[in-house]
């Protein structure tokens, strides 16, 4: 946001936005927005950051210039578990997913992050007796902003609406967990499935779902062979409709009720 701008930047503060400085040329030449100090903070405290207004003047400002802005592609790992402890971590655009690996090595999705939507696992190390390996990843393109670990455990000791707000968002994502693993143990595959599948219908906005098998079994915790089998048996039930990297939802009432039953 601020020093040279190159490509990857994502804002360039500048008060004077019609000023025909080196730094506001360069931003228009590689169509970077310019912005104003009072409408990144605008942006900051109406849309992204929860607590903004409940900080200090001072806890504003040190926010402002350590936030970190990021433009990540599809499929980038943002944080790898316990080998990171990158800093809460905000969604301006996209969607993130996190997952965990089972002892066999399978992905088990634990939550999916949408705008304006945190994630703190990703700071865990700042949380004691807390060891919860959480790998994070770019499930479209997508827009994040982090704040570093350090400044975000110092909110925590010095504000309480930080303080608060952390220990709100643990028990909701833990909850989000504890709902996974009481599905993969007590709910089928089918049923699993079907719930997934109104969820990305009503994530999208769309009955086309542009979701491979492998991605399924991903989110599900399961083997591929096993989506595949199971999304044959719905389009013989012609519940679905299959073609290459797409599922069409044919029979919306039936899906609906098969995943009744395991949906949030």
């Amino acid at each position: 946001m601020t020093g040279s701008v190159t490509s990857k930047t994502n804002y360039l503060i500048n008060n004077d936005i019609e000023s025909t400085s080196s730094k506001n040329k360069k931003a228009r030449e590689l169509g970077v927005p310019i912005i104003s100090e009072e409408t990144f903070l605008k942006m900051l405290e109406e849309e992204l950051v929860p607590f903004w207004a409940k900080l200090t003047k001072e806890e504003q400002e040190e926010l402002k210039n350590r936030i970190l802005v990021q433009n990540v592609k599809k499929g980038t790992i943002i944080h790898n578990g316990s080998e990171d402890c990158t800093g809460l971590i905000i969604v301006e655009e996209g969607q993130l997913r996190a997952y965990t690996l089972s002892e066999d090595g399978k992905e088990i999705t634990l939550y999916r992050m949408f705008q304006r939507d945190a994630c703190l696992f990703a700071a865990s190390c700042i949380m004691n007796n807390i060891q919860f390996e959480v790998i994070i990843e770019a499930r479209e393109d997508s827009k994040v902003l982090t704040i570093p670990t350090s400044v975000y455990q110092n909110l925590i000791h010095t504000s309480l609406p930080v303080a608060n707000f952390t220990n709100d968002l643990m028990a909701s994502r833990f909850s989000d967990v504890m709902w996974v693993m009481e599905q993969i143990l007590n709910k089928s595959v089918d049923v699993r499935l079907a719930a997934l599948l109104v969820e990305e219908m009503e994530i999208t906005g769309e009955s086309m779902l542009k979701m491979t098998h492998e991605e399924i079994a991903h989110h599900l915790g399961t083997a591929r062979e096993v989506i595949t089998r199971m999304l044959k048996y719905f389009q013989k039930e012609q519940l679905v409709s299959l073609s290459r990297g797409s599922i069409e939802i044919i029979d919306e009432d039936r899906l609906y009720e098969l995943a009744k039953d395991s949906r949030r």
